[in-house]
């Protein structure tokens, strides 16, 4: 009787495959039909849309962390409600891994809106959405807020439904209110409204409402100046706009999330990491993160790690620090010296199984491993896997770096006649066969390659020099440099951003070893430079430094592709002329 149909379940009287074709999904335990969502609601099936927020499973498992580690039992229902360093933290757009608020366009809202409550994030998910933006709601919205114009409410009725977000209509419930008390509409009528606010970006639905909506309002003595903009603003909501309860939904997220960010940036790290995919940084922008805010992170360690990311007790902690066990409240709030370091699990790990980290864990059970060969013995490993943790680097407690313990894993070769260079090696031989060292460049480089991130280096920090002859800008000194320059900034980039409602515009994020630097590459630039744009995962920058209110990013007019020169380790200046 049920159904998963793109994200949502079709529910029906009857057996539903008596009905429609149904198939498995790619996912367990879940089958999809083809219909369109259209057509379902055409034939009077049911449809209840279900939304699975990967934030809710790295909550619980935070929650889970704070209990086993803090002895702090706590819910989304008695966090510590109105933190001001919260606040402070989102006002400064610090808030990588928060739920909702960490896209750059949330990033670059948050310090010209600076929300200081509960209901200012309610409004901050909801406002940078295509509705309000294409309905030209967010630029007023701020004007008011910030004291440089005053809200006009044309009656008492109006007022009624806007004051609460200073006369500019942000939700969708708002929209509706409006339509009856200054445009007359019946409850059903505004209920068709709704429906028709639903159907994002269907060309013409809404239109249909202008002739009745400018009239009533025009029957009500509102100007047409003021019906014109009340449209226009429910027009925007036809490109997707936000009902006042779905937002106050995400807001309470966004505010957990964030204050555990700020209180226990170890266990929330923790949980994202144990909860990937999800959101819009990689593990390695997670990690880097983290360590910006006190985090001790250590790698992963086939004596240490467990399949998850694991936090492990920093020596302090051992020896009578904070033991957790004060009542929580926003005036109240945990002490924020750092009282675990974060073990990455084995999960992260490129191509290694749970079943095999299991096979690993369990044998674990009866002591230390002692080397390579002890944990081939015990575990029945295969060479591959032993491969894998050699090449991840992860043989440290054995004092063993990835390329010596690659040697010894060939040793493991169950089947000789495969390796007859091997043939009469000792498996049990713990001897060190005396090999050249990887470079540090090339240690970051296999992390990235088995890991995804590195904890040695980044691997910027070895052409600094090169990027310093460049004259190319570090990202932790844009915000030194003055309004207005040009400049040049260079980064491996991590995220490419166009929404819809940026007129072509895409945002990217680079990163290097200081930081991370926010580009504006407008279309003619991005189809200019397509190539390097959409496939170079390292980009030399050129552009212009905008900076205000607090946001900072580069209006690029150039993009040079730095991926292969650093390959090559063949940067020059004359490149980039």
């Amino acid at each position: 009787h049920l159904s998963q149909h793109v994200g949502g379940m079709v529910i029906t009287r009857g057996q539903l495959d008596e009905l429609v074709p149904i198939e498995n999904a790619s996912m367990d335990d879940r089958t999809v039909i083809q219909w369109d969502k259209e057509d379902l609601e055409e034939l009077g099936l049911l449809k209840v849309d279900c939304l699975c927020l990967g934030m809710l499973t790295a909550i619980r498992k935070c929650f889970h962390l704070l209990e086993k580690h803090w002895n702090q039992r706590i819910s989304l229902a008695t966090v510590p409600r109105e933190d001001p360093l919260v606040y402070d933290m989102i006002c400064d757009a610090d808030t990588v891994g928060v739920f909702q608020i960490e896209s750059r366009g949330q990033m670059s809202m948050l310090p010209r809106l600076r929300p200081r409550c509960w209901y200012d994030l309610v409004i901050e998910v909801a406002i940078v959405r295509p509705g309000p933006i294409q309905g030209n709601m967010v630029h007023p919205y701020l004007r008011r807020r910030n004291g440089e114009e005053q809200a006009v409410y044309p009656n008492q009725a109006i007022r009624s439904v806007l004051e609460r977000t200073l006369g500019v209509p942000i939700f969708q419930e708002q929209a509706m209110k409006l339509a009856v008390v200054a445009a007359g509409f019946t409850p059903g009528e505004a209920d068709q409204l709704r429906r028709a606010m639903g159907a994002w970006r269907k060309n013409g639905v809404i239109e249909k409402f202008r002739q009745k909506m400018m009239l009533g309002m025009r029957d009500n003595g509102l100007s047409d100046e003021f019906a014109e903009q009340v449209f226009r603003q429910v027009r925007g909501f036809g490109e997707y706009g936000f009902p006042e309860s779905h937002a106050a939904s995400f807001a309470l997220l966004v505010y957990v999330s964030a204050w555990l960010k700020r209180h226990y940036p170890a266990a929330f790290t923790a949980a994202i990491l144990n909860s990937q995919p999800m959101g819009f940084y990689a593990p390695a922008q997670l990690v880097t993160d983290a360590q910006k805010h006190g985090v001790q992170v250590m790698p992963v360690d086939v004596n240490h790690s467990q399949w998850d990311c694991t936090l492990e007790p920093l020596p302090h902690r051992q020896n009578g620090g904070t033991d957790g066990h004060t009542p929580l409240t926003a005036t109240n709030p945990p002490i924020s010296v750092q009282d675990f370091s974060l073990r990455l699990g084995m999960r992260m790990i490129s191509g290694l199984s749970p079943t095999c980290a299991e096979i690993l864990l369990r044998a674990r059970r009866n002591g230390p491993f002692t080397s390579v060969a002890d944990l081939a013995r015990r575990t029945g490993l295969g060479q591959s896997v032993l491969s894998q943790l050699s090449a991840a680097d992860a043989f440290e407690s054995l004092n063993q770096d990835r390329r010596t313990a690659l040697w010894q894993t060939l040793a493991q070769e169950s089947k000789p006649v495969c390796q007859p260079l091997f043939e009469n090696l000792d498996a049990t031989d713990d001897e060190i066969t005396s090999l050249p060292t990887l470079t540090p460049e090339q240690q970051v480089a296999e992390d990235y390659r088995t890991v995804g991130l590195s904890l040695k280096a980044h691997p910027f920090s070895f052409h600094r020099d090169f990027l310093d002859r460049l004259k190319v800008t570090a990202a932790g000194d844009l915000n030194n440099r003055i309004h207005n320059r040009h400049l040049r900034v260079a980064g491996m980039v991590i995220l490419r951003q166009r929404p819809s409602t940026a007129k072509g515009i895409t945002f990217v994020t680079i990163e290097d070893e200081t930081g991370t630097a926010n580009l504006v590459v407008r279309q003619t630039i991005w189809e200019k430079y397509y190539q390097v744009a959409r496939r170079s995962p390292a980009w030399i920058a050129h552009g212009k430094l905008e900076k205000k209110n607090g946001v900072i990013h580069v209006v690029v007019n150039r993009i040079d592709d730095l991926s292969t020169r650093m390959q090559d380790h063949k940067l020059s200046s004359r490149d980039f002329h």
